[in-house]
């Protein structure tokens, strides 16, 4: 009898979720009735390329590491739609697609009740933004739709790449991609309320000291709290990995993530990494497409022709260096350093040279070959090599001016 209450409840409860849905969609967006403010710090060199697309008819798809604040970067896009370009609010519409009481709702069903409620003409131009795009199924072909039938300016996020990998490329022609990274040095700053003066330029090495230390997660930068930065860990493991892909050797997985954040800016040898985990190298390798999907992890491959690409290792760079030092402590500043470097080359698609048992850090896709170099200097042969080597530009990059310059 008791068991029988039980589910009569939580049937009348989610009758309840399903009859309310007006009051969960202005909930999500509280600018539909009072002034729509945000604290959030700005991020400009995301928000500003965004909103310079408004007129784009593609689906902006934006992805990134977990918290790296991709909702954040939302928030204050809508601000701007209302505050400065002044949009009528309940022409924009925000969801979270991972909301539990949503789980029922596709996304066309979400649209709709958002265009009766809001009383919009189907022709009527809004702009819609939904965050966690993968949680519902068959999201391509449902944002391919609304692509195609409504006048709609779309973004939508996802926290894992395998998530939006289009097999059937519906949205192939009908997208654009923008990856949000966790915060440059000048965010940093602007996320410590900090200002260097030209009296106090000196503290710029202070200041840049504690940025190589926490990385770039924005809500670990504000509070310091080491126990976030762990638990983000966690959920990319557990949430964005285990869950997703139905993992079973979960103890192995956070094995092979230990060894991950030690290699950090070292060449990655999977069939290694299989002989000390105990497991086989399809497994190794199935590990790591897992964590460079989670955008955990970047691979830059070995400099050369096609089959040296691809029997060569792949050196690796973490997203986050916060999230390295949590595990692996404050140390090998040369290893954090690179890494820096490396988050503000990404774009320019490096790959690393491999010469006579000599290694130099990266040769970018405009032919720049860049050592980099933390209170040490090369070696006579990697001198050797670096002077030697066909590129149109190189740099030595062995301090914090040369870093900024980049």
């Amino acid at each position: 009898m008791a068991s029988y209450i039980f589910v009569d409840f939580y049937t009348m409860i989610s009758y309840n979720i399903h009859m309310d849905i007006e009051e969960v969609l202005y909930r999500f967006n509280p600018w539909w009735e009072n002034d729509y403010k945000i604290s959030a710090i700005n991020r400009p060199k995301y928000v500003d390329k965004l909103i310079k697309r408004l007129d784009k008819k593609e689906i902006e798809l934006i992805t990134g590491i977990r918290r790296v604040g991709k909702s954040t970067v939302f928030k204050l896009i809508i601000h701007s739609l209302i505050n400065k370009l002044g949009i009528n609010p309940k022409h924009i519409f925000y969801i979270s697609l991972d909301f539990y009481a949503l789980e029922k709702k596709s996304i066309l069903d979400l649209l709709e009740d958002y265009f009766k409620i809001q009383a919009i003409a189907f022709e009527q131009r809004v702009y819609v933004f939904l965050d966690e795009i993968a949680y519902k199924k068959d999201f391509s072909q449902q944002l391919k739709n609304i692509y195609d039938l409504y006048n709609i300016k779309l973004f939508a996020t996802s926290s894992s790449a395998s998530m939006l990998k289009d097999e059937n490329a519906y949205l192939t022609g009908r997208s654009n991609l923008t990856e949000i990274l966790p915060l440059d040095f000048e965010e940093f700053l602007a996320f410590k309320n900090l200002k260097i003066t030209k009296a106090n330029h000196h503290l710029t090495y202070t200041f840049f000291e504690k940025y190589m230390e926490l990385g770039g997660i924005p809500q670990y930068v504000i509070t310091e709290d080491i126990e976030y930065i762990k638990q983000l860990a966690d959920d990319i493991i557990y949430k964005d990995i285990i869950s997703f892909h139905s993992v079973k050797e979960a103890s192995l997985l956070r094995d092979f993530f230990y060894l991950l954040m030690e290699r950090s800016g070292k060449q990655l040898s999977l069939n290694k990494v299989s002989k000390v985990l105990g497991i086989s190298v399809d497994t190794a390798r199935r590990f790591f497409e897992y964590f460079k999907d989670s955008f955990l992890i970047y691979p830059i491959e070995k400099c050369g022709k096609l089959n040296e690409r691809i029997k060569s290792p792949k050196k690796i760079y973490v997203a986050d260096v916060g999230i390295k030092n949590a595990f692996t402590g404050f140390k090998d500043k040369g290893a954090i350093f690179e890494n820096l470097v490396f988050l503000k080359i990404k774009s320019k698609k490096p790959c690393y040279v491999y010469e006579n048992n000599v290694e130099i850090d990266f040769l970018t896709e405009d032919k720049t070959l860049i050592e980099v170099k933390y209170n040490t200097n090369m070696t006579e042969k990697q001198l050797e090599v670096f002077k030697n080597y066909d590129a149109k530009t190189k740099l030595v990059v062995d301090s914090l001016e040369k870093f900024l310059q980049l």
